[in-house]
């Protein structure tokens, strides 16, 4: 896992191409990924917040599940088949209505038929995470 199979403009290439449900709204961005760890940022919007303007769990939970999907596209290449298998989400703390989220992804081991990783989820520009995930993804044979 020393260098990056895809690029982030490769990578929003594809995204918009196989999964433009999720990727063509303009509220996710890239940041990077270099084939270890991403970061991707999704700004503030109403839609995020749930009774109690708390940024919801729904939302964490894809932007943590997206940010894992980015670094292991740019860790393996093009394999846009890769599918979530276990997703397990720690909600530590409030997220900030206002502000945007950021996911700071890293794989913790990259297999042959399964990735493991890690996601810190911060809001606005504060250090302390909000969420923390472990997520694993299946890795089809190409």
């Amino acid at each position: 896992m020393t260098h990056a199979r895809m690029s982030v403009a490769e990578i929003e290439d594809l995204l918009h191409r196989e999964f433009p449900q999720a990727f063509s709204h303009g509220d996710i961005s890239i940041e990077t990924a270099d084939g270890r760890t991403s970061l991707l940022r999704q700004r503030f919007n109403d839609r995020m917040l749930r009774p109690g303007g708390t940024v919801s769990g729904p939302t964490l939970m894809a932007l943590a599940d997206f940010a894992m999907y980015v670094v292991l596209l740019s860790a393996i290449g093009p394999v846009a088949l890769a599918v979530t298998t276990n997703l397990n989400i720690n909600f530590l703390r409030k997220g900030q209505p206002g502000q945007d989220v950021v996911a700071v992804a890293r794989l913790l081991k990259l297999g042959k038929r399964l990735a493991v990783g890690e996601v810190s989820l911060l809001s606005g520009t504060s250090p302390d995470p909000i969420a923390h995930v472990t997520s694993t993804y299946s890795i089809p044979i190409v």
